[in-house]
C-alpha cells in the first residue's frame, strides 16, 4: 500500500539484509519488525532465497520497509522477477501491535514441487548472505547493460559456478 511517503513493503528473505537493500536502493529504508499471519516461509531447492505462501496457520516474521519510492518499487519487482506475484496483506508491527496493510511478495506457483521446510534468515545470513549480496550486486550492474538479464538469470549464471565448484545452493 502507499503511504504519504511512498510504499510500505513487507519482506521476509533476503531484502532484510541492509547490504541487500543498500545494494539494490543505494540506501537502507526506515523498518519496523513485523509479523504476517497465515503465511509459511519455504526454503526453494536450488535457490538461496526463500518465498511465502499462505496456509492459514502459522507466521512469518520480517521487516515492513517504510517509504519505497515508485522507482524503487519498480526494481524491487523488476529483482523478484516472475517468480512472485506482489499481494497487499494486513500485518502486525512487534514494538506497538499496530495492523498495517502493506505490499509483500507471494510464490506464484503455489503447486512448486520445490518449497519445502521452513527458511532461516539466521542461517542465510552465516552460509548465503555474502554471496547473494555479490550476485544482486551482478544483478544491479547488469541492469545498466543494454541486454540486461533478469534477477532469475543473474543468480543462475552466478550461482552455476558454485554447483560446478561443488558448493550446493540449499546449504
Amino acid at each position: 500500500m502507499s503511504g504519504k511517503g511512498g510504499h510500505d513493503l513487507f519482506v521476509y528473505g533476503s531484502l532484510q539484509e541492509p547490504q541487500v537493500l543498500y545494494v539494490l536502493l543505494n540506501r537502507v529504508p526506515d523498518h519496523v519488525s513485523a509479523v504476517l499471519s497465515g503465511f509459511h516461509r519455504f526454503r526453494l531447492k536450488g535457490r538461496v532465497y526463500p518465498t511465502i505462501l499462505p496456509d492459514g496457520t502459522r507466521e512469518v516474521t520480517g521487516k515492513v520497509l517504510k517509504g519505497i519510492t515508485d522507482d524503487e518499487l519498480k526494481l524491487l519487482d523488476e529483482f523478484e522477477d516472475v517468480e512472485y506475484d506482489r499481494n497487499t496483506v494486513e500485518v502486525v508491527l512487534k514494538d506497538n501491535s499496530e495492523k498495517l496493510q502493506v505490499d509483500t511478495y507471494v510464490w506464484r506457483n503455489k503447486d512448486d514441487p520445490d518449497l519445502y521446510g521452513e527458511w532461516d534468515f539466521e542461517e542465510w545470513k552465516l552460509h548465503d548472505k555474502e554471496d547473494f549480496v555479490t550476485a544482486t550486486k551482478k544483478f544491479v550492474e547488469g541492469k545498466r547493460l543494454p541486454e540486461a538479464k533478469t534477477r532469475i538469470d543473474t543468480f543462475k549464471t552466478f550461482f552455476k559456478q558454485d554447483i560446478e565448484n561443488g558448493k550446493t545452493l540449499d546449504s
